[in-house]
């Protein structure tokens, strides 16, 4: 037994994506869709088994109240709107009305209107605009990584406790191990995981799903 993550060869991680609960033909068609129609953005898009433990995890805890940061076109939006308790209601903050445009076609198709707002602006004003009083069960943070601790500090005090964040890309590439990266993206994501790591207003730990994935619980 090993003691530590284990890498993940294309084998392997082809056999780990074949024994969970595989994406519908819904999301196999977004997919498919995202990447002839943005073939140099498709990266954007999160992976298959990463959607799948975003469904799980919010039927899990129970969420009525989620927000999304950064919603490209609607793969991880459409996974938490699915797992939302009765009456729950997913806020995605996103800037383009090109990519949301198809997320908006999606969410239709997959009967989520009801359970989706949609807002276009910065994400930060979004944010702050928001009630100040602890009622978010769970947000996913997934935008431009130099915006990742404004997004959080919004986030955090408007979680109630146990509620959970989950932080994207958190690995950037696995390039987060540089002393002294060059990057401004891996900067910022290097200067956030330190800051999330030294935040006493929460637990939390990193998952080596795709990117890598943190995911934080509010004390």
């Amino acid at each position: 037994m090993s003691k530590i993550s284990e890498g993940l060869s294309p084998e392997l991680h082809e056999y780990l994506v074949a024994h969970g609960t595989p994406p519908d033909q819904l999301l196999r068609d977004l997919a498919d869709e995202t990447a002839l129609r943005l073939p140099e953005r498709f990266a954007m898009q999160i992976a298959p088994e990463q959607g799948t433990f975003l469904t799980l995890l919010t039927r899990l805890l129970g969420v009525r109240s989620a927000v999304e940061v950064g919603t490209f076109t609607g793969y991880s939006s459409i996974c938490i709107a699915r797992g939302l308790a009765p009456g729950g209601r997913l806020l995605c903050c996103d800037v383009s009305e090109e990519f949301t445009s198809v997320a908006r076609r999606y969410w239709s198709m997959a009967g989520l209107d009801d359970r989706v707002e949609l807002r276009l602006a910065p994400a930060v004003e979004t944010l702050r605009s928001l009630p100040a009083e602890p009622t978010v069960d769970l947000s996913f943070i997934d935008a431009d990584k130099t915006g990742y601790v404004d997004y959080w500090e919004e986030l955090v005090p408007r979680t109630r406790q146990g509620g959970v964040i989950l932080v994207d890309n958190v690995f950037s590439g696995g390039r987060v191990l540089q002393e002294e990266p060059e990057d401004e993206v891996v900067r910022a994501i290097q200067e956030f995981n330190e800051h999330a790591l030294a935040d006493p207003r929460v637990e939390l730990v990193m998952l080596p799903i795709a990117d890598g994935l943190t995911l934080a619980r509010k004390l």
